[in-house]
C-alpha cells in the first residue's frame, strides 16, 4: 500500500514524459507485480528521478518483490534526501534511528529528521520531537520536543497525536493536563493507533477527566486488543471476568488472557 500510494503521487508529480512509465508501474503494483514495478521505477531512478529512488528504496525496505535489505534502502533513501525528498529523508533518519541497513547514529537521524521537519512533513516532525524529548542526538530538551510534536498534531499525524496526549498526561514539558490528554488520544485512538485506544479505554475505566463508564472502556480495549495489543488483551479479559462493561463471560476472559500471555 506504501508503493501504491507514492506512486499515484507521481502521476500527478512527474514529468509529462514519465508518466507513462508510472501508470504501467501503477497498474503493475496494483496486481502485485513488483517484479515489473522495479524494473520501471529502476529505469527512472537513475536517471535521478527523486520519487523513483525512494520508491525503490521502499521495495527494499519492505521486501516487495525482492528480498529485504536496508543497506540497499539505505542507498536509495540517501539519494533522494540529497535531492530534498522529504518522505525520503524522513525514512532515512528512521534507519539511521534504529540502526537497520547502517550503524546506529542518532546525530545523523536528527540531521535528516530535522530537513524533513522544515519541510512539514508531519511524521519527521514526531520523530524530531522524539529525538528532543529523549535527548537523542541532541540536548534533551522537553519544550522543543512538544513544539515538533504539537506540528505534527496539528497536521493530523496519528503518532504525533498519541506523542502530544502523552505529554499532556506526564506534564513533561508542560502543565499536566488530563482533559488534554484526553482530547488527544480521542483523536489518536479514532486513526486506529492501539496505544492511543488503551489509553483511552484506561481512562474511561478510570473516570479520568470524563464520566466513567466501562462499556466505552471494553469498546475501545476491543478496538486495541484485536490489533493484538497485549495490555487491551489482559484488561479486556478482566472486564469480561468481572463483568464491568460487559456481560460476565468467564470463556471471553480466559480467551484474551491467553492472547495476551
Amino acid at each position: 500500500m506504501k508503493l501504491i500510494v507514492l506512486t499515484l503521487a507521481l502521476i500527478v508529480l512527474s514529468p509529462p514524459a514519465a508518466r507513462a512509465d508510472f501508470e504501467a508501474e501503477e497498474a503493475a503494483a496494483r496486481k502485485g507485480d513488483y517484479g515489473t514495478a522495479y524494473k520501471e521505477f529502476m529505469t527512472l531512478a537513475v536517471e535521478s528521478n527523486i520519487r523513483a529512488q525512494h520508491n525503490i528504496a521502499v521495495i527494499y525496505e519492505q521486501g516487495l518483490g525482492r528480498p529485504k535489505d536496508f543497506a540497499i534502502a539505505v542507498k536509495w533513501y540517501t539519494f533522494a534526501a540529497r535531492q530534498g525528498l522529504a518522505i525520503s529523508q524522513n525514512n532515512l533518519g528512521e534507519l539511521y534511528r534504529s540502526g537497520k541497513g547502517v550503524a546506529q547514529d542518532y546525530a545523523k537521524a536528527f540531521y535528516w529528521f530535522s530537513k524533513a521537519s522544515n519541510q512539514d512533513h508531519a511524521l519527521a516532525q514526531k520523530n524530531l520531537g522524539d529525538l528532543y524529548r529523549k535527548g537523542q542526538g541532541v540536548k534533551k530538551n522537553r519544550a522543543t520536543a512538544l513544539k515538533w510534536y504539537r506540528a505534527s498534531a496539528e497536521k493530523g499525524q496519528p503518532w504525533g497525536l498519541l506523542s502530544l496526549g502523552r505529554m499532556y498526561d506526564q506534564g513533561k514539558g508542560i502543565t499536566k493536563d488530563k482533559a488534554k490528554a484526553f482530547q488527544w488520544y480521542q483523536k489518536a485512538a479514532e486513526q486506529g493507533i492501539p496505544l492511543a485506544q488503551n489509553l483511552l479505554a484506561n481512562m474511561y475505566r478510570r473516570g479520568t477527566s470524563v464520566k466513567r463508564d466501562d462499556a466505552k472502556a471494553v469498546q475501545w480495549y476491543s478496538k486495541a486488543a484485536e490489533q493484538g495489543d497485549a495490555w487491551s488483551q489482559f484488561s479486556l479479559g478482566r472486564m469480561y471476568e468481572q463483568g464491568k462493561g460487559v456481560a460476565k463471560d468467564y470463556g471471553q476472559a480466559l480467551k484474551w488472557y491467553r492472547a495476551s500471555a
